[in-house]
């Protein structure tokens, strides 16, 4: 059997010891193996090659993806893409493929095994949106980074007496706020899944700031309102006791060398797709459940987003001194 293996969407650590799993899983059963580059458009483009187990040495710790990601209006809004898609892996001879990806990749893969490909679903994205897995490859990297600079953050805040306003990824989903505020000590978060008052937020401020806090630091999801940006001028425009700074991490939080947690996990996932194509188990999803690797059908993951704990939201809260809500 020929497998082929395609990563797509954003980056997130950790894609490439899941390729080189997948690889290494295949070329155990005696399979061959071949990567699509670039994606979905690289797909469309017919970017599909031979592998080969040199190729896959030292690919564990790095981080990005080395085969590239690119999406494909093409093959997401019409029938023809998709068909498309389907002649140039057949063309290949391509026997099943595993995709590596976020919600958007994985909904592009169930497409695929519907039409006839077998197709299995590993979950990598540091948004951890995707239902159905505890942990999607890349959050556990993303997440350390984010801890990082707030604790350097704090060093520069304490020293000159300052609120510290950190926005960090998460356009949709507010996991990544919420986790890196309970780890690094943060003293409040904003997040898109719950409403928050900026007055309120400010009223809690001030008070650290008349109790003789020496810092205070927010952290803010990218898709949150207010945003970093609005909250930090907010802060500034009303003249209370600190002066807000602004640091924004974008995409310094998808690169990266992968964390051991991370790179074990896509090893797991990456051999797991594999196995779940040679037992016939196509048209599902790797997925991380307590210690096991389960497989989840792509029917229930396709579309939709795993929700924030609203505990964990509760936690950052009582951690932090917010107000209850």
């Amino acid at each position: 059997m020929k497998v082929a293996v395609l990563t797509s969407g954003g980056v997130a650590p950790g894609m490439n010891a899941a390729v080189r799993a997948a690889g290494q899983a295949a070329f155990a059963r005696g399979w061959e193996a071949v990567v699509v580059e670039d994606g979905y458009y690289g797909l469309l483009e017919g970017e599909i090659r031979p592998v080969k187990r040199p190729e896959l040495w030292g690919l564990v710790q790095q981080g990005g993806t080395a085969l590239g990601t690119g999406r494909s209006s093409e093959f997401e809004e019409g029938e023809g893409g998709k068909e498309k898609a389907l002649d140039r892996l057949r063309e290949a001879g391509v026997g099943g493929i595993v995709v590596i990806g976020g919600g958007g990749s994985l909904a592009g893969g169930l497409e695929l095994d519907e039409r006839g490909l077998p197709t299995v679903g590993v979950p990598a994205t540091i948004d951890n949106d995707i239902p159905g897995t505890e942990l999607s490859i890349g959050v556990d990297t993303a997440l350390n980074t984010a801890v990082a600079v707030i604790d350097r953050i704090k060093d520069t805040a304490t020293a000159h007496r300052r609120a510290m306003v950190v926005g960090v990824l998460g356009r949709d989903s507010g996991y990544l706020a919420v986790m890196s505020a309970i780890a690094g000590g943060a003293d409040a978060t904003i997040v898109p899944e719950f409403d928050t008052e900026p007055q309120e937020l400010l009223d809690l401020l001030n008070e650290s700031y008349e109790k003789g806090k020496p810092r205070f630091t927010v952290v803010v999801a990218e898709g949150a309102s207010p945003t970093a940006e609005g909250f930090c001028e907010f802060v500034n425009e009303a003249g209370g006791g600190y002066q807000a700074d602004l640091t924004t991490l974008g995409h310094i939080q998808s690169g990266g060398t992968p964390t051991a947690f991370d790179r074990v996990l896509a090893a797991r996932l990456g051999a797991a797709a594999v196995e779940a194509l040679a037992d016939d188990a196509n048209g599902t999803m790797v997925a991380l459940s307590g210690d096991s690797i389960e497989r989840v059908p792509l029917k229930k993951v396709a579309g939709q987003k795993r929700p924030l704990d609203p505990d964990l939201y509760r936690l950052a809260g009582v951690l932090s001194a917010l107000p209850e809500r």
